[in-house]
């Protein structure tokens, strides 16, 4: 058996759809004997995973399953390798690379608190 990343893609419909096209790109996890059976497992991953949802205003959102788009085997050797890359146009650099740095101070002090059970760790600033 091995691993295998997959890209699965689903497309949101909201309401009526009258709204621009909107589609959500998972990476998931994928364990199987070869390519042909990861490439059917992440379908029906997918296929089981179309949900349709009523919000409180009436307004049903829909996720539809389109594909699996990619599958790649991941081996012993793909300790750091690039899985995922999405290039991003921000109003405001400054904000933008804050917000990251938060993001990772929160990382950082979640694995400090599970690795030393304290609960609360000052992180320079």
């Amino acid at each position: 058996m091995k691993w295998f990343l997959a890209k699965l893609v689903f497309r949101i419909v909201c309401g009526s759809g009258n709204h621009t096209p909107q589609f959500d790109e998972q990476l998931r996890l994928i364990y199987a004997e070869d390519e042909l059976h990861a490439f059917h497992k992440a379908r029906l991953l997918g296929e089981g995973d179309c949900v349709q949802h009523e919000m409180e205003n009436q307004v049903s959102i829909k996720r539809k399953f389109i594909d699996v788009t990619e599958l790649h085997l991941l081996t012993c050797d793909t300790d750091g390798a690039e899985i995922y890359s999405i290039i991003k146009e921000e109003p405001d650099a400054n904000l933008y690379i804050r917000s990251i740095q938060k993001s990772a101070t929160q990382l950082l002090q979640q694995g400090l608190h599970q690795f030393t059970g304290l609960n609360s760790i000052a992180i320079g600033s």
